[in-house]
């Protein structure tokens, strides 16, 4: 059983390994096309990068940092619902969130012309959302959650003594937090600050409806339109070298916070003591919280219900009901097949973990841990560069074995599409049945073999039984991320299999921006599934804090 599942993780490393197996073969016209790409397009891909991950990481851990110690550390109104509300933004992808603020601010929009009208202003009344501060304050506004998410589950469950201590030393307020709390939720929000990183320098919506010259959006370049392999191969490798660079990052990090994250230190009561400040200050605190939540999904959600008004009054018969239905079947329909795949390869591989090695023989060792890793860093991988992994081999098995077909599997039916998802989105769902088998004690194991159960009747009717919530919250995680993305699906989708996703990029590419409101719309909605999941877990944790039993041992990272 570990053999094959080693194959198979093997396998789906396969697209990774092409990426970087361009450099093994590097050769004089390899290096002519890296020497161009260096003196034309390559500063300036280098140059939006940075700019773009400088911008988005700065505003991450400012928005980000300063909303959970507001919610974890203060009282004021409003306070139990931002708890779960400043997760919201996380259902709103980006190029949905830029669809929407380009129709609201751009020069030719209502609220420009609205405007002017008003009081008679000429010109731009504010720079074109299409640019790179653009960019970077959109992927801020739906990214900032993960260091929200993860700083606030660190100050919950780390700094509740510390803080304590510092209040009866005499500290003031600003020095505790200061000198206290931040210092210690620092490997959350470096391991938060990776995150949104990771999504900012994957993405291809937002780079490509803005026009940004990023590695994702080099890629697509250099592969669709100049039609060179090569050069789209060194710009993926590179990309994914800076991806690797932020995933060791975010794993020392997540690593430094089980120490931090134990709950010794906690109070009686399981939580902070919320400080009430005086009255303008709790607004204060209220309106700071309610800000980010309004820009990043209320009004960006309420104005694409606009737009969406807006084109069904002005032509109710032209809105493409019957095609959005068909598109929506084809969403539903991709992301269901890779989230039961992706559950059931979960599941295979965590009961093989789970099972003891006895020998080389029996538990394929080191290599099926191997496997297993490099199947853990494919939600870290870049969709452009998954696609481009598999696009790369096949094109090289149909050029020297042509009677094979196999281009035509890849790419006329959807077994790339679905290959691709599982590389991408298995890790969702192994890291969430990993974590439904540590709350499983091993005594469990041991007993059912004492009984005489076989492996199968183990796992189909003691494990799976338990396992059940996990295995269904992973299967909802990676149908909501399918659901949602975009690089890869534009590479490898088949004639006629548009998703949700892909049809709304090309309506807004063609400046059709009300049309592209429905699949938007459709795509937030399936996106606040994982944010309802979390908000229940936070309570549930909440509750048991507050018990008077006690907590089990979580990390920080466990609330993703």
């Amino acid at each position: 059983m570990r053999r094959l599942l080693t194959l198979l993780c093997l396998l789906l490393a396969l697209p990774v390994l092409t990426v970087l197996a361009a450099w093994l073969s590097f050769d004089a016209a390899a290096l002519a096309v890296l020497r161009h790409q260096a003196e034309t397009v390559l500063p300036g891909y280098v140059a939006q990068s940075l700019g773009l991950a400088a911008g988005v990481a700065l505003g991450v851990v400012l928005l980000g940092v300063a909303s959970a110690v507001a919610v974890a550390m203060f009282a004021f109104p409003g306070r139990a619902l931002f708890e779960w509300a400043l997760l919201l933004p996380l259902a709103m992808p980006g190029y949905v969130l830029a669809y929407a603020y380009t129709d609201a601010l751009q020069f030719s929009g209502p609220l420009q012309v609205a405007l002017r009208a008003a009081f008679g202003w000429q010109g731009a009344l504010w720079p074109d959302v299409r640019s790179l501060w653009g960019a970077v304050l959109l992927f801020v506004l739906c990214l900032y959650p993960y260091v929200y998410l993860l700083t606030r589950a660190a100050l919950a469950e780390a700094a509740a003594q510390p803080l304590e201590a510092a209040r009866l030393l005499g500290a003031g307020l600003v020095r505790r937090i200061r000198d206290v709390a931040l210092p210690l939720v620092r490997p959350a929000i470096v391991a938060g600050t990776a995150l949104a990183l990771m999504e900012t320098l994957a993405d291809y919506g937002v780079g490509s409806y803005f026009g940004l010259s990023t590695f994702t959006t080099g890629i697509y370049r250099a592969w669709l339109s100049m039609n060179d392999a090569t050069a789209a191969a060194q710009l993926a490798s590179m990309l994914l070298v800076a991806v690797a660079l932020l995933l060791a990052a975010e794993r020392q990090a997540q690593s430094r916070m089980r120490f931090a994250g134990s709950r010794h230190g906690q109070s009686a009561a399981g939580e902070l003591r919320a400080i009430t400040l005086p009255g303008a200050a709790r607004w204060a605190l209220t309106f700071g919280c309610a800000l980010p939540v309004l820009l990043g999904f209320v009004l960006p959600t309420a104005w694409l219900c606009v737009m969406l008004w807006r084109e069904a009054m002005g032509n109710l018969a032209g809105l493409p009901l019957a095609r959005f239905a068909q598109w929506a079947w084809s969403s539903f329909q991709l992301a269901a097949m890779a989230a039961a795949m992706a559950t059931l390869l979960a599941l295979a591989v965590g009961f093989a973990l789970r099972l003891p090695r006895r020998g080389p023989a029996e538990g394929g060792g080191r290599l099926f841990r191997l496997g297993v890793r490099v199947l853990q860093l494919g939600y870290a991988v870049p969709g452009a560069v998954v696609a481009l992994g598999i696009l790369l081999p096949v094109a090289w098995l149909q050029a020297h074995w042509p009677a094979s077909g196999i281009a035509a599997l890849f790419t006329g039916t959807l077994a790339g599409l679905l290959f691709a998802y599982l590389v991408r989105f298995s890790a969702v769902a192994l890291q969430s049945v990993e974590s439904g088998y540590t709350r499983l004690p091993r005594s469990m194991d041991e007993t059912s073999r004492v009984l005489g159960a076989g492996r199968l009747r183990l796992f189909f009717g003691v494990h799976l039984p338990l396992l059940s919530r996990s295995a269904w919250t992973a299967a909802l995680l990676v149908f909501v991320d399918t659901m949602k993305e975009l690089p890869a699906t534009l590479l490898l989708r088949p004639f006629g299999s548009d998703t949700l996703a892909v049809v709304g990029y090309n309506l807004a590419r063609d400046e059709r921006l009300a049309e592209a409101a429905l699949p938007s719309l459709a795509i937030v909605a399936v996106g606040l599934l994982p944010v309802v999941l979390l908000s229940r877990t936070i309570g549930r944790r909440r509750a048991e804090a507050r018990a008077p039993a006690v907590p089990a041992t979580r990390p920080a990272a466990a609330y993703l």
